[in-house]
């Protein structure tokens, strides 16, 4: 299936933390685009911009109006993905937050999904969230309520703190990085070693993870189309860059941590935690001892809440690292409910 793309004239930004965007001209994109041809709900776009010593990139994303039968609340919500997600797993939450009356962006991050894949890149939480500010200043949006997955959410954590006043409200989704999992005693991988594992990734090893960490040991059918999506990245024709690209993040969010900032958040926050998350990096590969410290969300939840100014916090006791997936229902009620008293 081919999209139309419409790929946005943009302008010099003036922030100078930001890359030079460069103009385009509309043209389709390929059934393949940047090594992934999942189907993506929505319309995909392209933010085309130089970065790093010139190199031309492409951030793919969607952007969702409000709905036809909703009231416009003149808002943007900014959803941004997981290490294990492509923006396309926000379908459902883009949808109600549309129906609620707010315009949704959901950007794919360079090196996953369906934008570029460089070779050579310095991966930081920084370096993307300047990256998402571009996005936004390229389509005229100065303010977001951002949203964001496992290490979206840490990515949001990075953002609010970077670009404060781009930011009316932060809900942090199981987000990665409410611990600091070196200073625990996980031993830091080389980059070879981690590009071994994540070229080894298949359907079989991606599930058995999901599975135990992402659904609580469940397993509902439609969960695959999501094992699928990412098992057509790992294998399909940018397979060298991209594996290559998930372990520079891997070393990016090991040894980047955020956990010691979220007492200088200045945003509104909500956690939504699924308690039975038990998502650590580094877990597998860490000794026994150090394994049994990591993970426990239904202890990070409540310490992370503690610590971010006036939090709010959402717990859903038997759910696991994706409870917008598992059950959206009840997770669409609870970020709805905040948003609206917000």
């Amino acid at each position: 299936m081919k999209f139309h793309i419409s790929i946005l004239t943009l302008f010099t930004l003036i922030r100078p933390i930001l890359t030079d965007t460069i103009t385009t001209t509309s043209h389709k994109i390929p059934d393949d685009l940047n090594g992934s041809n999942f189907t993506y709900p929505f319309p995909v776009h392209l933010y085309q911009f130089s970065s790093q010593h010139g190199q031309i990139l492409e951030m793919a994303y969607m952007d969702l109006p409000p709905s036809p039968t909703s009231t416009p609340n003149n808002k943007t919500a900014l959803l941004l993905h997981g290490r294990n997600f492509c923006s396309a797993t926000w379908n459902a939450t883009a949808l109600v937050l549309s129906q609620a009356g707010y315009r949704v962006i959901l950007p794919d991050q360079i090196g996953f999904c369906k934008s570029s894949k460089p070779e050579r890149y310095q991966f930081s939480l920084q370096q993307l969230a300047a990256n998402t500010l571009g996005l936004l200043s390229s389509l005229g949006i100065e303010n977001v309520t951002l949203i964001g997955h496992s290490m979206g959410g840490m990515l949001a954590t990075r953002f609010s703190l970077m670009f404060p006043q781009n930011v009316s409200e932060l809900v942090l989704v199981n987000p990665i990085g409410l611990e600091d999992w070196l200073s625990l005693g996980v031993p830091w991988p080389s980059l070879d070693t981690t590009w071994t594992t994540e070229k080894a990734a298949n359907y079989s090893s991606i599930r058995a993870y999901e599975q135990s960490t992402y659904y609580v040991n469940t397993w509902d059918p439609s969960y695959d189309v999501w094992v699928n999506m990412l098992v057509g990245i790992y294998w399909g024709s940018e397979r060298e860059r991209f594996t290559w690209n998930q372990a520079q993040v891997v070393d990016m969010v090991l040894t980047q941590p955020v956990v010691h900032e979220f007492p200088l958040l200045k945003t509104k926050t909500l956690l939504l935690i699924g308690d039975k998350d038990t998502t650590a990096i580094g877990k597998p590969w860490s000794p026994p001892e150090v394994q049994k410290k990591l993970g426990h969300y239904d202890v990070l939840g409540k310490q992370v809440a503690g610590v971010i100014p006036g939090a709010s916090l959402v717990e859903f006791e038997d759910l696991g690292h994706a409870p917008h997936i598992q059950a959206p229902e009840r997770f669409h009620g609870a970020l709805l409910g905040w948003l609206g008293s917000s």
